[in-house]
Order: structure tokens, then C-alpha cells, then sequence
């Protein structure tokens, strides 16, 4: 039996492309192994958003490369092998077989022609028709959260983004398909399932077969409605792109407990003349008018987002901009990044006039005036009763359980090892800045 060491970088739709090729190949006879030294074949699922992502690929390669006598089956798959394809064979000595973004379902076959003796193996082809979406409960990231995609690929074109030529078009799976896998996550103990996708309210489907019994103003709307009526404890969803963010998706949050209070919408910029150039399609304006309707919802609704500073033509007004729209919306966590230029996109093409150095100081400056209104924000959880799924022992503390909420805050208590996998309440006791602290009620 041949020994599969599966590494992953990047988002979760590569987490969940990665628990997939993982079960395709445990059906297949091959073991999967988590020793990355014991293995026969090393298998390296790529990020191609950011450039240390990408750079990552090349340090492992060489890695293996180097400290290895005898060398395993290297094969390369996700958002860099779709981009770069065969070339990769030229970049980088010691790959044996590429596979692309929409070809993880025949990962099997390309590793049975390596070893029947067919050199630099490449499949960059489209995905089956029979694709099997579904994921074995042991090779899932976790035994009781569960990604579920929903939509793949991207229309939108952001002039900064690589998504749309690594991923494709969108592509929407029927809801029937999505319901069947939360009902099959559910039978196997998941409690908590997150929807996920490049942008889950441009979700359309191309039929709407079995969601005319659920009402709603758009087929995402509906689509979180049909899945919160299989009684799965808690969901999730991620990214929302803000141009296709329904109020209606507030009101189903309202309506269905188990649809979590937690809403995840990245702004990128707070100056419209910066929006326009990155093609965001939304204005600043339009943006705060769901931020405000969001923080009328009925539930108290967690907001998150991302931000890139430095981006091409971001003058210091643009960034003043930013600065105080993160001050309007009070998010509880903010990812912000500094622009770099990805080749192949149309920012590429811009002139990179901000320099590195003020890219830092803008970084350093946002990340204080976020962490300012976010430490003010998460002081609303002092006191307070949090319902937590609990996932872990502590990686800090071997008398701590971790786990989220359903705000998607991480929460530490203590407690015994056999409350994992159980929905326990905890009351808020400490606000630390990326975590809260608590006891069990």
C-alpha cells in the first residue's frame, strides 16, 4: 500500500479539494499518512492569492528535494498547477505530475501513469460530469465541522485577483446535491457546516429544482432557508461579495437559529476612486447602507472583513478613506494585506507607484486603528453567554478546550476532554485580542 502525504496551502475551497482527492484515494487502496518523510507520494495542493502562498511550493519542493535519499512521488495540484501547468516542469526539478484546479478527480489516475513510467504527467482538463462532491467523515479536516461548496469560480474579475483564471467561471451546484451533503454530514456527527465558495451570494444554479418551497429574493437566500431546514446544528457561509449581498440573506439569518450570526464581507478599500480601479462594483456608500442594515438585524451579527492597503494609485486621502471606514463599521476581525501584483491579472498592468515602505507604515497604521475599534467591539461579549461547539484540546494549554462560536470567535475554557465534539455554553470571563476566554455556565 503506497503512503500519500497531502499538504495544503490557501483557502478552504483547497482544504476541501484536498479531503476529496484524499477520499478518492483511500478508496483507491492508498493510505494517508501525515509523515511527510514516511511517504511514497507528496502531494501539494497550491495558493496562488498571495505571493508567499505560491512561494511556499518552491521551498517545499526543494525541501524534499534536498533531504531525501530516496525520492518520493512529487505531484503538484490547486490554483499554481492550473496557472502555471506544464511550465512547472521547467520552474521546478523534481515534479512528477501536475494537476489542475477542476482535474482533482482523476488525482489517481495521474499518479498511475508516474509509476507506470510516463514522465512529466499534466492534466489541466475540465471536471466530470459524475464528480463525486462527497467527502469520507476520516479524512475530513474535523469530525464535526464540515466545508460544503457551493459555488466555484469567479465572474467578478477584481483587477488585483487571480481567482477567475485559476478557478474559471462560477459554477453552481444543484441545491439538491448541497442538501444531501448536509443531510449525509449530519448522519455522520458534523454539527457545524460551512458553505463555501469564491462568492457564495453570486450562488445560481442552473435549475431550481426543490427550493420553490422555500421563499426568498434570491436563489442564495433560498438555498440558506433549504439547508437550515435539515436541522444541522449550525451554519456558516463563506466569502459574500458585497454587490450580491441580498438583504433578504439578513432576514433568513433571522428566521433559522442554526444559520449563524456571523457575516463575512470584504470591503478591500474605503475609497470609491480606489473600488472603481480595483472593479469591485460596490461603492463605499452602498457598502456601509448592508453594514448598517446588518447591525439592525434582530441577532447580533459578527462582521468581518478584508482590506488591501497600497494598492496601485492609493494616494494618503484614499487611505484616510479606509481608515475611517473601518472606524464606521466596527468589525470584529479585519484581514488586511499589503498589495503585491499578481501576474496575469489586469493590476499587474498598473504602475506600482505606492513604495513598500509606506505600504508597511499604511499596514501598521490600519492594523492600530482596527485593533482599537475591534478591542472595543468584542468588550459586548464580557459577561455574556456564547454557545461553543468544542473541537479541540488547546494547543496552549492541555487543560483548555478551544473552539468557535457561532459569532466565529475563537473561545478557550477550561474543561474535560470529553466535552469535544458537544455544543457547550460558555460565559465570557476575558477579551484577549484574537481570542476570548471563559467557563462553562
Amino acid at each position: 500500500m503506497k503512503k500519500v502525504y497531502l499538504e495544503t496551502f490557501g483557502c478552504q475551497m483547497n482544504v476541501s479539494d484536498s479531503e476529496r482527492v484524499a477520499t478518492s484515494l483511500a478508496a483507491s487502496g492508498f493510505e494517508i499518512t501525515s509523515i511527510q518523510d514516511s511517504a511514497d507520494i507528496v502531494l501539494i495542493n497550491t495558493c496562488s492569492v498571495r505571493e508567499k502562498a505560491e512561494q511556499k511550493l518552491y521551498n517545499t519542493v526543494g525541501e524534499i528535494r534536498n533531504s531525501r535519499l530516496v525520492k518520493p512521488v512529487v505531484g503538484v495540484m490547486g490554483c499554481v498547477a492550473q496557472l502555471e501547468g506544464e511550465t512547472l516542469f521547467k520552474k521546478i526539478a523534481g515534479i512528477d505530475f501536475v494537476v489542475g484546479t477542476r482535474a482533482v478527480g482523476r488525482v489517481v489516475h495521474a499518479i498511475e501513469k508516474v509509476y507506470d513510467g510516463v514522465e512529466q504527467v499534466s492534466d489541466l482538463g475540465e471536471r466530470e460530469n459524475d464528480y463525486d462532491w462527497s467527502v469520507n467523515d476520516a479524512q475530513r479536516h474535523s469530525p464535526y465541522v464540515a466545508f460544503v461548496p457551493i459555488i466555484e469560480g469567479c465572474n467578478k474579475f477584481c483587477t488585483y485577483c487571480i481567482v477567475p483564471f485559476s478557478r474559471g467561471r462560477e459554477v453552481s451546484l444543484p441545491a439538491s446535491t448541497i442538501v444531501r451533503h448536509v443531510l449525509e454530514l449530519r448522519r455522520q456527527g458534523a454539527k457545524e457546516i460551512h458553505l463555501i465558495g469564491q462568492n457564495v451570494n453570486s450562488y445560481r444554479p442552473k435549475t431550481d429544482s426543490g427550493m420553490e418551497l422555500f421563499h426568498g429574493a434570491t436563489p442564495f437566500s433560498r438555498l440558506l432557508r433549504a439547508v437550515a431546514a435539515t436541522g444541522i446544528e449550525r451554519i456558516k457561509f463563506n466569502t459574500s461579495f458585497p454587490r450580491d449581498f441580498h438583504p433578504d440573506i439578513i432576514d433568513a439569518i433571522n428566521e433559522n437559529e442554526n444559520l449563524c450570526n456571523w457575516v463575512h464581507l470584504p470591503v478591500q478599500s474605503g475609497s470609491d476612486r480606489v473600488l472603481k480601479r480595483m472593479k469591485r462594483g460596490h461603492t463605499i456608500d452602498s457598502y456601509f447602507k448592508k453594514i448598517d442594515k446588518l447591525k439592525d438585524s434582530a441577532r447580533d451579527v459578527a462582521l468581518t472583513t478584508d482590506i488591501i492597503v497600497g494598492f496601485p494609485g492609493e494616494t494618503e486621502a484614499d487611505f484616510e478613506d479606509t481608515k475611517r471606514a473601518v472606524e464606521y463599521c466596527g468589525f470584529d476581525m479585519a484581514y488586511i494585506f499589503k498589495y503585491s501584483p499578481r501576474p496575469g491579472t489586469p493590476a499587474f498592468e498598473m504602475e506600482d507607484d505606492v513604495t513598500l515602505g509606506e505600504k508597511k507604515l499604511r499596514f501598521i497604521e490600519l492594523e492600530r486603528v482596527q485593533k482599537e475599534s475591534q478591542n472595543k467591539r468584542l468588550q459586548r461579549y464580557l459577561g455574556k453567554k456564547v454557545e461553543v461547539l468544542a473541537e479541540r484540546v488547546s494547543s496552549r494549554s492541555a487543560d483548555d478546550i478551544t473552539g468557535h462560536s457561532t459569532c466565529h470567535k475563537l473561545v478557550n475554557f477550561q474543561g474535560s476532554k470529553d466535552l469535544i465534539g458537544k455544543l457547550v455554553d460558555v460565559r465570557i470571563r476575558e477579551i484577549k485580542s484574537n481570542s476570548l476566554f471563559g467557563e462553562v455556565c
